[in-house]
């Protein structure tokens, strides 16, 4: 049964879902105590945050806690992604409009250009812009003040960000993957946001299959929720969430269609492995970026994948858990 009193028009349910303050944030608990000392110093010193790094898989809430972090300072919120910022003149653009104390989120930052990270070493330092004005023998170097602000880099991938990109960021936390207890926390809340009826059951079962992951259990939550509505009593049970998570192909360890199509190519058609990460995103038709930040973490984190110097390898459990005969 939908409470239609408490739903909420469509286009606003994905960011109705978003916590608006740490206290509604739940896990990742050493992150938010360490980030809510840093916010409180700021706001009492009235200075701008330190510049901020924060990593992990995607889906963890690495967006939420930005957003967050300017709601509990009171200062404006502009965001961005690494992939969209071509030329020196975008983050130009978007640094000399910045407000005092402003948060700039840049998401994916991993993938900013090497050539344009330049620009934001004197920014995030000295709160300085050069720019160059002309061409050729007549060009010169202006340099334009920036007001204090706070830059909040997401990232994926660590590794990949440069070593003086990365020590410019003062404060850094990763966040790791829930656990079913603070995931199925997380799906009450939604549920509730969302004007779903669900048991304490059904909560757990969504939460035990949607691998560590906030944005999984929320995206889960919703097609159970259409589940219990056309073929149940329109209450998410134990039973209602089982049978739509069978349905979406969703296994008991969350793995998905393509989790499984993963591993089962490695088992069945690699002996098991090695194999290359190019080889197999060939394989199974995904993209290599796919694979190693999105479904890589989780398959690992199991048990089911191991990483070698010759490529990718399904262990034991993985055989076990396809129902494989290990040659």
């Amino acid at each position: 049964m939908i409470l239609s009193s408490e739903a909420l028009p469509e286009d606003e349910l994905e960011r109705s879902l978003r916590p608006r303050g740490l206290e509604d944030f739940i896990g990742q608990d050493a992150v938010k105590d360490q980030l809510a000392v840093s916010i409180q110093a700021a706001a009492a010193r009235e200075e701008a945050l330190d510049h901020v790094l924060l990593a992990g898989p995607p889906g963890l809430g690495k967006t939420s806690l930005a957003q967050i972090v300017a709601a509990e300072l009171e200062v404006p919120f502009v965001a961005t992604a690494g992939p969209t910022l071509e030329r020196k003149a975008d983050i130009a653009a978007f640094l000399s409009a910045l407000e005092e104390r402003a948060i700039f989120f840049v998401d994916e930052i991993h993938r900013l250009p090497r050539a344009l990270e330049e620009t934001f070493y004197p920014a995030m330092e000295d709160r300085q812009l050069p720019i160059t004005v002309g061409q050729g023998a007549g060009a010169r170097v202006m340099t334009l003040e920036l007001p204090p602000f706070t830059l909040i880099g997401a990232t994926t991938r660590t590794g990949l960000l440069s070593t003086p990109l990365r020590d410019r960021f003062g404060i850094q936390h990763r966040l790791d993957h829930y656990g079913p207890r603070d995931l199925a926390r997380i799906v009450r809340r939604s549920a509730h946001l969302l004007g779903v009826v669900i048991e304490d059951a059904g909560a757990v079962a969504v939460a035990e299959r949607s691998r560590g992951t906030p944005r999984v259990a929320n995206r889960l939550l919703k097609r159970v929720r259409d589940y219990a509505e056309v073929r149940g009593s329109g209450v998410v049970t134990a039973d209602a969430a089982n049978a739509a998570l069978d349905q979406l192909e969703v296994d008991h360890l969350g793995l998905d269609r393509l989790d499984r199509e993963i591993l089962s190519t490695i088992c069945d058609k690699f002996a098991g492995g090695p194999v290359g990460l190019s080889t197999l995103a060939a394989a199974v038709g995904e993209e290599q970026d796919t694979i190693e930040d999105v479904y890589e973490p989780y398959l690992l984190q199991n048990g089911l994948l191991e990483r070698t110097p010759r490529g990718r390898a399904a262990t034991s459990a993985a055989f076990v858990h396809l129902g494989i005969d290990r040659a």
